[in-house]
């Protein structure tokens, strides 16, 4: 059984040979992989025999984004970032972090209107779409867009680079007509950006990732209630256009959000990413329980705990309880809660691998 035959009967919540496998990691530790084991990123996927497959995407050809001091630039919306290196015992990390929120001091829907550096569509060649996602096709591999942490098919988190996170969330309980306003031209561009996207991939890909962090430790950013008025539109449409195209869709968010699961899967979310054990009624089980039936899910190994401090013991433990409950009669991927960051031992990803592989198989 390959990769795509795997992953979509899993999809479907049947039971193929094996759960399907997925894997996440910052550009940190993929360097760090690369230099301990000698093998190239591909060749780590195909190693471990890795069903789904990130193509790349379009490529930008828009006006010049700034360089800034210290290996800094600015985005496509507009936002400056600074470059923030984290030294760590056992590798490094980079994180582009927001320096100045442009729409930071904006007081009027016309000020966000006329912002000089709302992103364009016609900003990327869309024609390399078709060669990525038939080169991962042939390999027999599942072929997903995500897009890049900069620019991912969101809502929420362009605003909060826009306006900040403390005013964001401020102008949605105190300035709704602004926040509707940096909202709805958010959702313009990645409506008409996704639809380039699939329309250049002819049918070639099989999931599309959207990526907005709905969540914190113990739970929604946001109230239902204000999910229902300002992001739910947007998600709606971001998944009907994906639905629209005969592809799978699946988001990624941080944190609690279990308050805001049902309302997902109104709006016809096929896969939720991340689940956060750490976080508040995330646990395996009851969401099995409660949603399991209607939703599938990709995710569960902790990246704050059991993979940078745990033994491969622990790890072992930890996939063979996630294959057990979410595993149960398919409806899951296997991945880890986040991008495994570069404090986690190679040992433990290597752990983390043949778990995978000894607890994904179903009885035949």
């Amino acid at each position: 059984m390959d990769s795509r035959e795997r992953t979509f009967l899993a999809l479907e919540h049947q039971t193929p040979d094996r759960i399907p496998i997925d894997f996440w990691a910052s550009k940190g530790m993929i360097r760090k992989l690369e230099a301990r084991l000698g093998l190239s990123y591909e060749e780590f996927l195909e190693v471990h025999d890795v069903d789904l497959h990130y193509l790349p995407g379009p490529e930008y050809v828009g006006p010049a984004l700034r360089g800034r001091g210290g290996g800094g630039s600015v985005d496509i919306w507009g936002v400056p970032r600074t470059i923030a290196e984290v030294p760590l015992a056992d590798g490094a990390e980079q994180y582009a972090e927001v320096t100045e929120p442009p729409l930071a001091h904006a007081t009027t829907v016309s000020e966000v209107a006329s912002y000089h550096h709302w992103p364009s569509p016609d900003w990327f060649r869309y024609e390399v779409v078709r060669e990525q996602c038939e080169e991962i096709r042939r390999s027999g591999r599942v072929v997903v867009f995500m897009g890049d942490r900069l620019n991912r098919v969101a809502q929420l988190k362009p605003a909060m680079y826009l306006r900040g996170v403390e005013q964001i969330l401020t102008d949605m309980m105190d300035r709704p007509d602004l926040a509707h306003a940096v909202f709805q031209r958010v959702r313009k561009f990645y409506v008409a950006y996704l639809d380039r996207i699939l329309g250049a991939a002819g049918g070639g890909i099989d999931i599309v990732l959207t990526g907005d962090d709905f969540g914190a430790q113990t739970g929604p950013l946001v109230s239902p209630a204000m999910w229902e008025e300002y992001l739910r539109p947007g998600f709606a449409d971001y998944l009907e256009l994906i639905r629209s195209r005969g592809v799978r869709s699946m988001h990624h968010t941080c944190g609690s959000v279990a308050a805001l699961i049902p309302r997902l899967i109104e709006c016809g979310l096929d896969i939720l990413q991340s689940l956060q054990p750490e976080a508040a009624g995330m646990s395996p089980e009851a969401l099995k329980a409660d949603f399991g039936s209607r939703l599938c899910f990709q995710g569960g190994v902790s990246i704050q705990r059991t993979m940078p401090f745990g033994t491969p013991a622990q790890i072992a433990e930890e996939v063979k309880r996630l294959a057990r409950v979410l595993g149960a009669g398919g409806g899951y991927v296997f991945c880890t809660s986040h991008n495994l960051q570069a404090d986690t031992p190679v040992r433990n990803v290597q752990a983390l691998m043949a778990s995978y592989h000894e607890f994904g198989r179903y009885s035949t």
